[in-house]
């Protein structure tokens, strides 16, 4: 048989029991028996005794955001989602969905997750990447082109902020002055706002989260408060969102609101390669009006009478026929050397006479 386990607590020479309750500190004005103010055992608890956080709230706005994406999703994409895990202490994350799972299973995994705020990163065709802001599991949700995006790793800014700060939520005055914008803002407040209290947030604010309006667009920045003026520097990260679709239920429902400006990633690029196109087919068409214009005639100049006037006719020469094949030209080198070879052979047969 094993040998029995010791308890924990029992010490040596203690027997085996219950662990002793600590006495609790009593309230002030009211001394137990024994324990005076001027004991020692007080002045030892006074020595070791932390104060208690300045913030005692409790947070009751339990607001989580769960961040994640699809799969296909390019480096940029993880890395701007790492950004805004960090900015956002409330953020939840989860593994990448499936392109084929339909999107009211986020319903679900939000559910599961225990968050009731979404922003989900969809990936298409590997160059063009759609985010969705969601209320869960009610809705409203809106659906959006993410464009011109710049990381806190590419922007390499002076600005930095402590990790977990409360930020500031500053709106575009065109926020109020019409609706879908309205809902926009309140469901932005919701979803990017730090709740008060919450236990892995810092007890400050020191960066601003800015929302402009500009070209039909909502554009994201993220500045730090750098001195008591309101100072402000740049951290990052840059977003552009082009606002497609707002619907009533959350990733699907009635759509409450459609944007007439928008266009499609395919519309687009398949505009630049009509434009190309159509450069290419206006130089060839140049070029053959210019081959064309060469090879028709000159336009004929009438003749002036008065030009022939200082003109003297040639005399007309006689046309001779030659019937006899005129001798063969030598030419002067050749006849020097033929003059030469003979005068050497005269040469020659001079001396095998003598």
């Amino acid at each position: 048989m094993a040998a029995a386990k010791r308890q924990r607590g029992a010490g040596k020479g203690s027997a085996a029991g219950p662990k002793k309750k600590r006495a609790k500190k009593a309230p002030e004005g009211k001394d137990e028996p024994g324990n005076g103010p001027s004991s020692g055992a007080d002045a030892g608890r006074d020595e070791h005794f932390i104060p208690p956080p300045v913030s005692q709230g409790k947070w009751i706005n339990k607001e989580r955001v769960l961040i994640f994406s699809s799969r296909g999703i390019n480096f940029r994409t993880r890395h701007l989602m790492k950004d805004l895990r960090t900015l956002m202490p409330h953020s939840k994350a989860d593994t990448k969905m499936d392109r084929k799972d339909k999107l009211f299973v986020i319903n679900e995994v939000c559910e599961m997750k225990n968050c009731n705020k979404c922003i989900y990163f969809e990936a298409k065709k590997k160059q063009d990447l759609y985010i969705w802001f969601s209320n869960v599991p009610q809705g409203p949700s809106a659906k959006f082109l993410v464009q011109n995006i710049h990381t806190l790793a590419e922007l390499k800014m002076t600005g930095n902020c402590l990790r977990g700060s409360r930020p500031l939520l500053s709106f575009d005055a065109a926020f109020d002055q019409e609706p879908h914008y309205a809902l926009l803002k309140e469901l932005f407040i919701q979803i990017f706002s730090t709740p008060q209290y919450h236990p892995k947030s810092q007890p400050f604010v020191d960066h601003v989260f800015t929302f402009s309006i500009t070209d039909k667009r909502i554009w994201f920045r993220n500045y730090q408060i750098v001195e008591e003026d309101a100072a402000l520097v740049e951290i990052g990260p840059r977003l552009v969102f082009n606002l497609i679709k707002i619907f009533q239920g959350s990733f699907g429902g009635p759509t409450l609101y459609e944007n007439p400006h928008y266009q499609s990633p395919n519309m687009h690029r398949r505009a630049i390669r009509l434009a190309t196109a159509a450069k290419f087919k206006e130089k060839q068409q140049m070029k053959e009006l210019q081959k064309i214009r060469k090879k028709e005639e000159k336009a004929l100049i009438p003749e002036d009478p008065t030009e022939q006037v200082f003109e003297i006719p040639a005399e007309e020469k006689p046309v001779d026929i030659e019937l006899v094949k005129p001798e063969p030209k030598i030419n002067l080198k050749k006849k020097k050397k033929l003059h030469q070879r003979e005068r050497k052979l005269k040469k020659k047969l001079g001396g095998t006479r003598a």
